[in-house]
């Protein structure tokens, strides 16, 4: 009784933990779709509301470390548990990031939305917006079906979202060159920009210890990655 009575209690805990990883990703979900949103509408209420959310995850986020450091004391998990537990611990810490990121996009809303801004650049922005969102759902949907293949197959579809990013670099910067009234709103769209492409390599890194936790297996080091805005700036 007393064995059954521990192992009981340990999947409680682990429990206890997946429903946070399951918690923290609705969260950065809503934090990622409420910041473009408000960025594409210049909505301040919502932008506020999401740079408010950034709190809730943080906590989330000290909640499970506090769990799962208690958990790895008090149990000593072995092998497939004890992955299970620091792959939390690191996928805790990207999400984390991406209500960072989500929060740094709406605390721009407000600047924005005071600027003179090409409509064709909404479209732009608005497009690889949604391919991050994919991505975010999707790696959350996959890690809690337990399915490592489609999390492998995720993992390389960032590829796609740094592709947007390089086009949406170079649209701006052409937007820049061509009005100088536009500088001030490319400028905090670019940024905006390259936090959505960041948002995309923290769901890569969820993606690869999902991949991990599930399997026990390492995804190779060399993914794809087509990021060429570095190429694509003009020479100081």
């Amino acid at each position: 009784m007393g064995e059954h009575h521990t192992v009981a209690s340990f999947d409680e805990d682990l429990g206890a933990i997946s429903k946070l990883i399951s918690d923290m990703g609705d969260l950065a979900r809503s934090m990622v779709a409420g910041s473009t949103r408000a960025l594409l509408n210049s909505d301040n209420t919502l932008a506020q509301r999401v740079v408010s959310d950034d709190a809730i995850m943080d906590a989330r986020q000290r909640e499970l470390d506090d769990r799962a450091i208690t958990l790895i004391a008090k149990r000593q998990p072995m092998a497939n548990d004890l992955r299970a537990v620091v792959g939390s611990i690191r996928m805790a810490g990207d999400l984390e990031r991406i209500g960072d990121l989500a929060k740094n996009i709406a605390k721009r809303v407000g600047t924005v939305g005071l600027s003179v801004t090409p409509r064709d650049l909404s479209h732009s922005i608005d497009a690889m917006a949604q391919l991050v969102l994919i991505q975010v759902e999707g790696v959350i949907e996959e890690y809690a079906a337990k399915n490592a293949a489609a999390l492998a197959k995720l993992r390389n579809e960032d590829e796609r979202i740094d592709v947007k990013y390089t086009s949406v670099f170079r649209e701006l910067l052409t937007y820049m060159m061509e009005d100088p009234r536009n500088i001030t709103a490319c400028t905090h769209l670019l940024f905006c920009a390259k936090n959505l492409e960041r948002i995309g390599d923290h769901v890569t890194n969820i993606a690869e210890n999902a991949h991990y936790v599930l399997t026990g297996q390492q995804l190779p080091a060399n993914r794809p990655k087509q990021d060429e805005t570095a190429m694509s700036a003009p020479a100081a």
